[in-house]
């Protein structure tokens, strides 16, 4: 069977050893499922996507994020640091303050947070202090990223919440529009 008719059939090779293969075989319910999800990962970092290029518009470091609560989207912005005189708005805390306003708490369970790039310490804090439960995010940031590049304060045992991380949703697209808009300004 190849590849093609694995997928449609729902069948995948795992090597059990080094001498043969075992196919896998997964219910079509949680194939479409787990495709649904997928689906929904990437339309909503579009999203984000979108916000991130609206920032770099306006000259800001282009990081874009949305809050998404029952599959709808409950704040989205991009990073507003130097339009707003602002060390602190980030893209990651403008849409967790617009989350929090719109259902009215402080706390977000059952919400994910999309955005551009790993999270800087201090918008993971915000993140594990809102009780987000959920991240998705795109490209890492080996100088300052705080999920698992230089930190891990998401999924720190040693704090009272933990949350769970989907990295590298559409990391080439992310990546590249920071690169090139720091290829812009040398």
């Amino acid at each position: 069977m190849d590849f093609h008719h694995a997928i449609s059939f729902g069948v995948f090779w795992t090597r059990a050893s080094t001498l043969f293969a075992l196919p896998i075989v997964f219910p079509r319910a949680i194939l479409t499922l787990n495709m649904e999800l997928i689906d929904a990962e990437i339309s909503f970092m579009q999203i984000a996507l979108e916000e991130a290029r609206a920032a770099a518009a306006a000259g800001e470091v282009p990081i874009g994020a949305c809050i998404v609560h029952d599959g709808k989207i409950l704040a989205r912005s991009g990073n507003r640091t130097i339009r707003d005189c602002d060390p602190t708005a980030h893209a990651e805390i403008i849409v967790i303050r617009g989350a929090a306003r719109h259902l009215r708490n402080y706390r977000m369970p059952a919400t994910t947070l999309y955005v551009t790039i790993e999270p800087c310490s201090m918008c993971a804090g915000a993140i594990v202090q809102a009780r987000i439960p959920r991240l998705v995010y795109g490209a890492d940031d080996p100088k300052g990223g705080a999920v698992r590049s230089c930190f891990e304060i998401l999924t720190n045992s040693a704090l009272n919440h933990q949350v769970e991380v989907i990295p590298s949703v559409l990391a080439a697209d992310c990546a590249s529009l920071l690169q090139s808009f720091f290829a812009g300004r040398r």
